[in-house]
């Protein structure tokens, strides 16, 4: 092939595939539709494959579409490697960063994380994302976010990681239940069936909690989720029960104005690990570890 494609023809065809219209995919790239639309025309001129199908009102991928629109992802998010290397030289904590975090760390966390960097790294953009560990995970491999922060352990794939810290878990319950937990001597078997409410699974706090707390007895589990602590809170407030909150969201004052507790849990020290995770092809890994020394402080 004497032609190469260009970047910004690869652009238009995922943003084509990730806002399923031209005129929203044309919007996203700030260029009118019918500059996409040549653009994707010319990237299937030269590739010599049809890429989409389309008729006067719609379009669908074609499977070769489907796998080149894979492949640009990848390529995409390799060249924003490469410009970052270039622009931070590497080490150094300047320019953009986006970074994304889960729903159980981001409201205690972030905001001290933030004036933070502020201080330490005057140069640093910080631009934030929360969202559930799978969802992040899959926008850091698409190249829209450059690191995570998250609660582990996670099945991180080929994600690199470190954990740059630990948060305890403490047992929070009405303080109607007190006695009824502090007097039993196995503790757990104290509380009422269906006393504990948890989040919804798709929050993994609710596996780590459990696991290392170790809590066997599923006859304790309310069948009723919570969709974040703060919604949790409420419930276990409500209806005089009991759940498993990490330390930071406690020293954050979610318990403030309840007649909510916190007691130690059974387990030795049980904690979840916050950790970083980022692309193994970037090139920004001290710079990913200037911040993680500042998550370190923050949770301290």
């Amino acid at each position: 092939m004497s032609r190469w494609p260009n970047l910004k023809q690869l652009h238009y065809l995922v943003a084509l595939a990730e806002c399923e219209n031209f005129n929203r995919a044309a919007k996203a790239c700030f260029v009118s539709q019918s500059t996409l639309s040549t653009g994707i025309q010319n990237l299937e001129e030269l590739l010599g494959v049809q890429l989409i199908e389309r008729d006067n009102k719609s379009f669908i991928m074609t499977p070769i579409g489907l796998e080149v629109v894979q492949r640009a992802r990848q390529l995409l998010s390799e060249t924003k490697d490469l410009l970052e290397m270039t622009a931070s030289r590497g080490g150094s904590l300047s320019g953009p960063l986006r970074l994304g975090c889960i729903p159980t760390i981001a409201p205690f966390l972030l905001s001290p994380l933030v004036t933070l960097c502020g201080e330490t790294y005057p140069d640093l953009d910080l631009l934030l994302r929360e969202d559930t560990s799978d969802n992040l995970l899959k926008l850091l491999e698409a190249g829209e976010l450059d690191l995570l922060l998250l609660a582990l352990p996670y099945d991180l794939g080929s994600f690199h990681s470190r954990v740059v810290g630990q948060d305890p878990f403490r047992l929070v319950l009405h303080e109607k239940l007190i006695d009824s937990y502090e007097a039993n001597p196995a503790r757990y078997a104290g509380l009422p069936d269906h006393s504990l409410f948890l989040l919804e699974r798709e929050h993994c706090l609710t596996d780590h909690a459990l696991s290392a707390c170790q809590l066997a007895d599923q006859a304790k589990i309310n069948p009723f989720a919570a969709t974040s602590l703060y919604t949790l809170v409420q419930m276990v407030s409500h209806q005089q029960g009991a759940t498993f909150l990490p330390e930071m969201a406690l020293r954050a004052g979610i318990l403030e104005r309840t007649e909510l507790v916190a007691v130690a849990p059974q387990g030795q020290m049980p904690h979840r690990d916050i950790g970083l995770v980022w692309r193994p092809s970037s090139c920004r890994v001290e710079a990913f570890a200037g911040l993680g020394r500042l998550v370190t402080s923050c949770l301290r």
